[in-house]
């Protein structure tokens, strides 16, 4: 994810380059290291008759190996495959660079892929071992469900400017992503304070990403230039997604004996009531001079950024409507309880992995 990030600032600071960025390196680099290590797991489990993991293994295609294994393996190739998809996609259709673009659709899945694999790998292994061992693999897979919101948000950064925070569309795709994977992470490892620690995950290390990329010099080399830029551009402040995962931990606490229906619709109306209290207000102060600085980071703008765009002038889109704003918030609910309803189950059947 530092690769993801750094190379989303590359482009808005310098542009589309070549292919042999350090940026792209350093994301593909993620696909090697994952292949070459669970193909280890996979080849030693299968070949050695006493390898430890052996009892705790699967079998796919002849090949023994954790399940989780298998999955990172996968994602590592989906991730070097989008690698020529890319380049191809590019010399096709040109220099444009979109978040949203099919071949960065299937690098998004393998980054999942292996953040998924290795979930698996850490909670077969926290399932199995005795409760004293726990912890330090527990903050493992906190750490990695954290790493997964940060991917979701990146795919949602093109919708998620703070130009389009007091919308209602804001609302529901954020209501997209951000529940099923903080229910599915609570489930799973069944820590009190699970939805925080994940967010907080986010939250740091968005924040770094924010505060660190500025400080090295760039220059546009593809115009039109509209905004002069002379450091790496970072990302936005990162939402206030800890504001309702704290909400949401300390429901859960005294929700844990209801229905599993009944908890996601308190879940989904918690979730989005807590954000919007949140992300509204703080919407506003990102568009005073009080939050130009390098702390906020409102100052930085990409090359190609028109100074006449309502981004660039600290102004809000126009929102929809009354009617329109909240049929948006209602479909934000009703996504957010079904994905909730989807992450409680999920979590649930991932309590039982044990290989």
């Amino acid at each position: 994810m530092i690769g993801v990030h750094w190379d989303i600032s590359w482009h808005r600071s310098i542009g589309r380059d070549t292919f042999w960025t350090p940026a792209h390196l350093a994301i593909h680099l993620c696909g090697v290291l994952a292949g070459l290590a669970c193909a280890y797991l996979i080849l030693s489990t299968t070949l050695r008759s006493d390898s430890p993991l052996r009892r705790s293994s699967v079998r796919i295609w002849g090949f023994r190996g954790p399940f989780g294994a298998f999955i990172a393996a996968w994602g590592g190739i989906a991730m070097l495959t989008s690698a020529p998809f890319d380049n191809w996609w590019h010399d096709a259709y040109g220099l444009d660079v979109k978040i949203l673009s099919p071949p960065h659709m299937v690098l998004a899945l393998g980054i999942i892929g292996v953040n998924i694999g290795a979930h698996i790998l850490i909670l077969g292994y926290v399932n199995r071992a005795p409760a004293d061992e726990r912890g330090r693999m527990l903050a493992l897979f906190l750490y990695v469900g954290g790493m997964i919101l940060v991917c979701a948000m990146v795919l949602e950064m093109e919708l998620t400017f703070r130009s389009a925070m007091h919308t209602g569309s804001f609302y529901r795709v954020v209501a997209t992503a951000a529940p099923v994977i903080l229910a599915v992470g609570a489930r799973a490892s069944r820590y009190k304070w699970a939805a925080t620690a994940m967010a907080g995950v986010y939250t740091i290390f968005v924040l770094l990403m924010s505060w660190i990329l500025p400080l090295f010099p760039a220059e546009p080399k593809l115009g039109p230039v509209y905004y002069p830029v002379k450091q790496f551009t970072p990302p936005e402040f990162p939402l206030l997604l800890i504001v309702p995962a704290l909400a949401l931990d300390l429901l859960w606490r005294h929700t844990a004996q209801w229905a599993a229906w009944k908890q996601s619709l308190a879940s989904a109306a918690v979730f989005l009531a807590a954000f919007v209290a949140a992300q509204w207000p703080f919407a506003t102060f990102l568009m005073t001079p009080a939050a130009r600085n390098w702390f906020f980071g409102t100052i930085y703008f990409g090359y190609n950024t028109n100074p006449n765009s309502l981004y660039a002038r600290y102004l809000f889109v126009r929102p929809e409507g009354p009617a329109a704003f909240w049929r948006e918030m209602a479909l934000a609910f009703a996504i957010s309880a079904i994905l909730m309803r989807i992450g409680f189950a999920a979590g649930d059947r991932m309590q039982r992995i044990r290989r």
